[in-house]
């Protein structure tokens, strides 16, 4: 069986739509890019074209059989994610894999104990953690800033576009489900980032305008084993593109507002709680040049590989996070992902 390197790989990708485009961006010219891979032969081609050398292929097989490609990006559609995404590992190859990275937590059990045998690495695609305002979050958080935090409140959504309900999203045999699955998976991503595990979990799917099986909007309420909660919304009926993401502590609180371009300049508001109460101490950080967070992400899963370090989201925190979506669904009476592998 091959065991995968932990030297710096030829990558490849799979999936040369929008966000295999970004993911190509991201990557550069170092670790080169050897194949893009694509259903469409076309679409292939085109993004090859921005990596001198790259060859275009229609069947991800031929990446894996080529022991010459080390890292596998994966950017398809939710339903192919986790199939090839498995074949990726058992051929020892390390995955950085767009989330939600599968249907379902099983699929996602199956690529771990796969990767456990080859030594795989595998990194879920939650680039939002890379966003700046978040990592100053982080920076902040992790200093005591905020003092022990008590609860945070999230909400992200976006107005669609005419005919989404007509699109592969609204269809759960290749998507999984509709807006929890889809923007829900970063919010209960980010909380779990800083609260920790969820062994409460209680909420409800709702489809209330889009005519499709799935969700449009989901109201999640999660609980850590000490009481702190997070409360989250995320909605596919916004109409304007919205991302507020806030964490309150003991002495203060943080407020993220924004994500650049339709969701606005992204923004960190860091509220000080004074000795005497009243109006906080107030500092905002803008952050107004663009989305990195892709090319950050990217650096950080080659540097998981150059390290042999395990990586963070990886496939325990995919896991609990579908495991969250399907009692949601269940809950609700919406269809839980396909059966496992």
């Amino acid at each position: 069986m091959n065991r995968a390197s932990p030297e710096q790989p030829q990558f490849a990708v799979v999936g040369c739509g929008l966000i295999g485009r970004k993911r190509v961006l991201a990557l550069g010219k170092n670790p080169p890019l050897r194949y893009t891979c694509d259903l469409d032969a076309a679409r292939a081609a085109d993004l090859a074209k921005l990596a001198p050398g790259c060859v275009a292929v229609t069947d991800y097989r031929t990446i894996l059989a080529d022991p010459a490609v080390g890292a596998v990006i994966v950017a398809t559609l939710n339903a192919s994610l986790a199939p090839i995404m498995l074949a990726a590992v058992q051929a020892g190859k390390h995955v950085l894999v767009e989330k939600p990275g599968a249907l379902n937590a099983a699929q996602l059990r199956a690529v771990a104990a796969a990767a456990a045998a080859t030594g795989a690495r595998v990194r879920l695609g939650y680039n939002h953690r890379f966003h700046p305002a978040l990592l100053k979050a982080r920076e902040l958080v992790d200093a005591g800033a905020l003092g022990p935090l008590m609860f945070l409140r999230a909400r992200y959504g976006h107005g669609a576009r005419r005919g989404y309900d007509r699109e592969w999203r609204a269809d759960p045999a290749l998507s999984g489900g509709g807006e929890l699955i889809d923007q829900g998976v970063h919010l209960i991503d980010l909380a779990g980032w800083f609260l920790g595990q969820f062994p409460t979990v209680d909420g409800h799917a709702a489809t209330y305008f889009w005519d499709m099986k799935v969700d449009d909007n989901a109201f999640l309420s999660l609980r850590t084993a000490a009481g702190q909660t997070a409360w989250l919304h995320v909605s596919c009926t916004e109409w304007k593109n919205l991302f507020s993401f806030e964490i309150y502590g003991r002495d203060a609180k943080l407020a993220i507002d924004g994500l650049g371009g339709s969701y606005g300049t992204e923004r960190l508001s860091y509220y000080r709680m004074l000795p005497e109460m009243g109006p906080p101490e107030t500092t905002i950080f803008e952050y107004p040049r663009g989305d990195e967070s892709w090319a950050v992400e990217t650096k950080a899963f080659v540097d998981d590989i150059r390290l042999g370090r395990e990586p963070s989201p990886g496939l325990a925190e995919g896991i609990r996070t579908l495991e969250i979506v399907e009692e949601i669904y269940r809950r609700s009476g919406y269809p839980v992902g396909a059966a496992a592998l």
